[in-house]
């Protein structure tokens, strides 16, 4: 197997786990990620996120609020420069959140590390969707 094969194979544990976040469950995006201190993440809900506690957390808010989801990337682009590696593509995405349709494509760049002999994610970044800060601003004001 390729290299390129193999950075392939974590960034579909990560889709996978992404499409049952969006249907409320996120107990899977674990097995994708690199469990340290130096993990971040920059979400389409905005922010910042830096450890995999904080990362964790902000994927089990979105699942708490997500139904009926399908998240899918297209137009994939992976380069492999050692043991570290990056993803760029478009997201297309689809669910529900608090009940609201959320339908749209962002551009997002994933980046993975190679740990233990595996490659885990170390960095995940999409565009902010107006949208979804939208619901969650509707969300806090209740």
């Amino acid at each position: 197997m390729s290299t390129i094969d193999e950075v392939r194979g974590a960034s579909k544990k990560f889709y996978a786990g992404l499409n049952r976040m969006a249907n409320g469950e996120s107990d899977t995006l674990a097995v994708a990620w690199a469990q340290n201190d130096s993990v971040t993440t920059m979400h389409p809900i905005g922010g910042r996120e830096v450890g995999w506690k904080a990362v964790e957390k902000s994927f089990n808010q979105v699942a708490g609020v997500a139904s009926d989801g399908k998240i899918e990337l297209k137009d994939q682009l992976i380069q492999v420069l050692g043991d570290a590696a990056y993803e760029v593509g478009i997201e297309a995405v689809q669910f529900k959140m608090a009940g609201q349709e959320i339908n749209g494509e962002t551009r997002v760049t994933n980046i993975y590390k190679k740990d233990g002999g595996t490659w885990k994610m170390v960095h995940h970044h999409a565009d902010v969707s107006p949208a979804m800060l939208e619901i969650l601003k509707k969300l806090q004001t209740k």
